[in-house]
């Protein structure tokens, strides 16, 4: 009989090294059927343990997973919901450039964005298995990702106020602690009365990581309170949170937004409204006058190149006398 296989009470069993029990054929089975289900066997238990479901599973469990930022490791673990059922199976080694090039050439149809990220993970996961001697190339080295066009939509103070005014009161104070802060969605829904400090609120980015004291002005502490005002009994956990004391969900902020921009459609016709909640970071670093330094401090980005990414207003250039 083949190794750690034995003959059990109905069939021939092959107990792996980690207690697995795999039936591989019923008693009275040729000594030949035995050994090719035990060989079969022994390939599934080899891909399985070389598999790219396998190495994803190792890599969102290692140190270098929680050493990123919590939104990038959550953006990380969609991506590897998304590519398992096409990788999952096969064997990591055996994964070839024209495999993700396939890959990106279909998911591309649907969203470029999208597979421009998938990409992004992947290449991570295979960059990291590389360094560590799991497999002998980078497979997404070499397949281009799709090209993206930066948004370049600025809202205008007419357009930002139409929608506020239109805004209920959370919305409202989401909107301006965002605009006051140049802070992403995710991190003002997020806002701890901890983080409410002396000298202003304290926010760390969680898709960057960059820790930041954004400093008090009349406008963010106006922003504040309403947010404050509207739980009976304040919230101890979140600075957005309603009558309950409930954090709002950013589903809940998009029905809001959605819902508002809907009433300022309405009352401001000649204006058009096609900005996302997003879009407001942008434009607080836009509002910025100075020089690309101070608009970098506001935006916590680590390079100037981001910062043009979200400097989007027209900028006026002299012209000759």
């Amino acid at each position: 009989m083949p190794p750690r296989v034995y003959q059990g009470k109905s069939a021939y069993e092959f107990r792996t090294k980690t207690g697995q029990c795999i039936k591989l054929c019923p008693i009275g089975a040729t000594r030949k059927r035995v050994w090719d289900r035990y060989t079969e066997e022994q390939r599934n238990l080899e891909m399985r343990d070389g598999s790219m479901e396998h190495l994803v599973t190792e890599f969102l469990s290692s140190p270098a997973f929680f050493d990123l930022a919590p939104r990038t490791q959550k953006d990380y673990t969609r991506n590897a919901n998304v590519i398992m059922p096409v990788f999952g199976k096969m064997s990591a080694e055996a994964i070839r450039p024209a495999m993700i090039q396939q890959y990106m050439d279909i998911r591309g149809t649907k969203s470029k964005v999208q597979a421009n990220r998938e990409h992004s993970f992947m290449s991570k996961v295979f960059s990291w298995a590389y360094a560590r001697g799991k497999i002998t190339v980078n497979p997404c080295k070499g397949v281009p990702k799709f090209t993206e066009k930066s948004r370049d939509r600025y809202i205008t103070d007419q357009e930002y106020t139409a929608v506020l005014q239109q805004a209920p009161p959370l919305l409202y104070a989401a909107m301006e602690i965002s605009y006051c802060c140049a802070a992403r969605q995710g991190d003002v829904l997020a806002l701890t009365p901890a983080q409410l400090l002396n000298e202003g609120i304290l926010i760390k980015q969680g898709k960057t990581g960059k820790v930041q004291i954004k400093a008090w002005t009349p406008r963010l502490r106006s922003a504040i309170e309403i947010a404050r005002r509207q739980s009976a009994i304040h919230s101890i956990n979140w600075v957005l949170a309603d009558a309950k004391a409930q954090k709002i969900s950013g589903n809940r902020l998009r029905h809001w937004y959605a819902a508002a921009k809907e009433k300022a459609v309405k009352a401001n016709p000649e204006l058009s409204f096609d900005f996302t909640f997003h879009d407001i970071k942008a434009k607080s670093i836009s509002d910025i006058d100075g020089n690309p330094y101070d608009k970098q401090q506001i935006s916590g980005h680590k390079t100037t190149a981001q910062v043009q990414v979200y400097d989007r207003k027209i900028p006026i250039v002299k012209t000759h006398d």
